[in-house]
């Protein structure tokens, strides 16, 4: 899974990109400020490295362009600036001293996606359409529109119910770890707290499966993690 770094210090659009982003599959760290980007690279950089950052300028704590030049000086991963500065002569500055775009504020989602893929393909990575919709006997997801109906009739998750659910069904068919799950539901925080993964499995099985107590659709890899049946 392609891993993105957001640095973006408006919570609402940081809130709306990483939802977006995590949408169409990929695996999203977000930060507020210059210091908190610094942490959450080395977070990164400790499990592999982020594989591309989209990168605002105006920061609390300092400019963007400060952090880019330091980005700059140990990795050569895409960056993509997304800024409401319009002058000509910073996007040539910043595209000169090392991002690999600029996008200038407000922009839709389905341009942001584009720039992404061609950022990631100049580094020789394509991606492969994601996953979007899942149907599995009467239950369908519908990521985009964020919805989850059961016998044509809407079934009512709560956000944590969403979000795991929804990191299932962009890798249906395969098994992900409790860590992982923990990681991208929760937070890296919470990679020990698997009874967190057993309770809200619980729920999700109440409302989806046809009889929770033998699945047939959320199902579990003993100690090892969880797998969405493949849709059928």
């Amino acid at each position: 899974m392609v891993r993105i770094l957001l640095v973006e210090d408006d919570t609402d659009l940081r809130r709306t990109l990483a939802e977006a982003l995590r949408v169409e599959g990929f695996n999203v760290l977000t930060a507020c400020s210059a210091a908190d980007a610094e942490a959450q690279f080395a977070h990164l950089h400790r499990e592999g490295k982020p594989d591309l950052v989209l990168l605002d300028l105006s920061l609390p704590d300092g400019d963007g362009a400060d952090f880019l030049a330091n980005l700059r000086a140990r990795s050569g991963l895409p960056v993509i600036v997304i800024s409401a500065r319009h002058e000509e002569a910073l996007r040539v500055q910043l595209l000169d001293e090392g991002a690999d775009d600029y996008l200038t504020k407000p922009f839709s989602v389905p341009e942001l996606f584009a720039r992404i893929r061609v950022a990631l393909r100049h580094r020789g990575t394509h991606l492969a359409a994601a996953t979007t919709r899942y149907a599995f006997g009467d239950v369908v997801v519908e990521l985009h529109a964020r919805r989850v109906t059961r016998n044509a009739q809407e079934v009512r998750l709560t956000p944590t119910e969403w979000n795991l659910l929804a990191r299932l069904v962009r890798n249906a068919g395969q098994v992900i770890t409790h860590g992982q799950l923990l990681n991208d539901v929760w937070g890296s925080d919470f990679r020990e707290h698997t009874h967190y993964l057993r309770l809200y499995m619980s729920q999700l099985r109440a409302k989806l499966e046809m009889d929770p107590t033998s699945p047939v659709m959320l199902l579990n890899e003993p100690g090892v993690g969880y797998r969405l049946a493949e849709s059928a």
